[in-house]
């Protein structure tokens, strides 16, 4: 992440770049990402915008116009930013994952599981894929299912917390109660909040 001072000089590069080549693609996505670094989503947006209109193959373009509109609530705008991506990118595993989330956002569980799962067969290593695949399986019901991306995830980012939290949860709702434990202890000891219901609901199965 450039400091605020950096930043403010790239953008002021771009423009300048801009001026003499108006219709330079590669100066406008520089500038979105700049901008949207700084929390400026609109003139972020429309810097994309015209990234996409005088470039070619510009996925990554549509990836943060994804961002963006997640930020702003609309997963819809997300989805479809993110679909446009990997029209042109196939093979581009963070569009699968990030529509994947946003189809997970809707309640669309189906259609973020077909996503999430491209996502990993791409590239196995993104752990957000690992985690959405983990919550989207334990939404369907398919406890077995989530208890595996979970484990998978985990053993990818055995410090993330977040991940061994959600795993203890779709151990207790395997009734596994030990493996449950073993989890929300470990995200207990990298200093994450679980929430005091979940400990409560736990507290009976601890050995005294």
């Amino acid at each position: 992440m450039r400091t605020p001072q950096s930043s403010d000089a790239f953008i002021a590069e771009q423009k300048r770049l801009l001026k003499q080549k108006p219709e330079c693609a590669t100066a406008f996505y520089n500038l979105g990402v700049s901008l949207m670094e700084q929390g400026k989503f609109d003139e972020a947006c429309e810097h994309f915008e015209e990234a996409i209109e005088n470039g070619t193959r510009m996925f990554e373009a549509y990836v943060n116009l994804g961002y963006i509109f997640f930020k702003q609530g609309d997963m819809e705008s997300a989805a479809g930013a993110n679909k446009k991506a990997i029209e042109i990118e196939p093979r581009y595993a963070r569009g699968y994952a990030n529509l994947g989330f946003a189809y997970l956002q809707m309640a669309r569980t189906g259609e973020a599981i077909e996503a999430l799962e491209k996502a990993i067969e791409l590239n196995p290593r993104v752990v957000q894929a690992w985690t959405n695949l983990a919550n989207a399986y334990l939404q369907q019901g398919e406890v077995d299912k989530a208890i595996q991306a979970g484990e998978k995830l985990v053993e990818l980012a055995p410090e993330f917390s977040l991940g061994h939290n959600n795993l203890a949860f779709a151990y207790f709702t395997k009734q596994d109660f030990a493996k449950a434990l073993e989890h929300v202890d470990i995200a207990l000891s990298q200093g994450f909040e679980v929430h005091p219901d979940f400990l409560k609901q736990l507290e009976p199965y601890r050995q005294p």
